[in-house]
């Protein structure tokens, strides 16, 4: 009796012992695909068997047709072998997900953790400027305002988040500017 079972559908044939070679019933098929002949609708028929096997004859059961017919059948029938390694598709699934899990745990530890990091790093900062601050000549002439207005962390945040919004307005600027050169030059 030959190894495995037969399905007539698009799916794989699965079941069955395993080969004396050591290699599971899901890792290898032959899968036959049968067009439509005389009153015999086209099927696929897949089935556990060896390379030498992997013919018409082993792999399509019941035999839609009969007698001499049997050959014209089975010459219209195309056969193909194939074979995986579920061992190497396991590895990389698992490794695929490590990766996507990693990732995912570096993004809640950005999430959670990059608020408390911002308020430790900037609520224990001796100077930050104001708006006012940053065209006047002397920079350090107002500090003793600046410390006492930025005392509170609540504060110190706002100013420091105002000041990385100042900063990528000045970036957008320049780029915008750089572009218009461009396009000038061109």
């Amino acid at each position: 009796m030959k190894a495995g079972t037969v399905s007539k559908s698009r799916g794989s044939g699965h079941g069955g012992p395993g080969f004396e070679d050591g290699e599971s019933s899901e890792d290898i098929r032959c899968k036959c695909i049968c067009p439509p002949y005389k009153d015999v609708l086209g099927q696929i028929y897949n089935q556990n068997v060896s390379l030498k096997d992997c013919n018409c004859l082993h792999v399509v059961e019941p035999m839609p047709v009969e007698g001499k017919d049997v050959e014209a059948y089975c010459l219209r029938c195309e056969c193909k072998y194939e074979e995986r390694s579920s061992g190497t598709i396991k590895v990389t699934i698992i490794i695929y997900l490590s990766i996507l899990g990693l990732l995912l745990l570096y993004m809640v530890y950005l999430t959670l953790l990059e608020p408390v990091l911002k308020r430790r790093l900037f609520g224990h900062s001796q100077l930050i400027q104001s708006d006012d601050d940053v065209g006047d000549q002397q920079p350090f002439a107002n500090a003793h305002d600046v410390l006492s207005r930025s005392r509170s962390r609540s504060n110190m945040l706002n100013k420091v988040e105002h000041a990385q919004q100042r900063w990528k307005r000045q970036v957008q600027e320049q780029r915008k500017s750089v572009f218009d050169r461009h396009v000038v030059l061109s």
